[in-house]
């Protein structure tokens, strides 16, 4: 029993409270990829969902963040992730497009019009590109699509 509340405890140290500070340096420089500031870019991938909830409640930040870009720890594509509504929710804020969902690698490329995409998740939570720029523009045209139309 000890061993499974020591890995919980090196865990917290060496991973989750670490994160807080890889998002919150995430958030302060979010507008550096894209100027609006709805999207932010994990320096290194982290778990962030419920430090990224906590902080944008105690900022009180503007515009909430729509997506976060990470680079996918097995591989070397990126990832473009809706948030969701609340942590432990699946419901995103803004899910990647209808028309981009259930795609994958040259059909999801030609409908998106961007070199390099991987796949988009049926939901339209998750999606993914080769590069890091890919995932950016993914995220980007993503947010230009009119909500109605997601």
């Amino acid at each position: 029993m000890l061993v499974g509340k020591q890995q919980s405890i090196r865990y917290y140290a060496k991973s989750w409270l670490p994160a807080r500070t890889i998002v919150a340096e995430s958030i302060a420089s979010r507008k550096e990829g894209d100027e609006t500031g709805d999207i932010m870019v994990l320096k290194q991938f982290c778990p962030w969902k419920q430090h990224l909830a906590e902080l944008e409640e105690e900022m009180k930040l503007e515009p909430m963040i729509e997506y976060v870009l990470y680079e996918d720890d097995r591989s070397t594509q990126w990832r473009v992730q809706a948030v969701a509504i609340a942590p432990g929710r699946f419901e995103s804020r803004l899910p990647l497009p209808v028309a981009w969902r259930g795609l994958r690698d040259e059909e999801l490329s030609k409908e998106a019009s961007i070199e390099g995409c991987v796949f988009v998740h049926m939901s339209g939570f998750i999606g993914g590109n080769k590069s890091f720029n890919g995932a950016l523009t993914m995220a980007k045209k993503a947010l230009r699509i009119q909500p109605q139309l997601i």
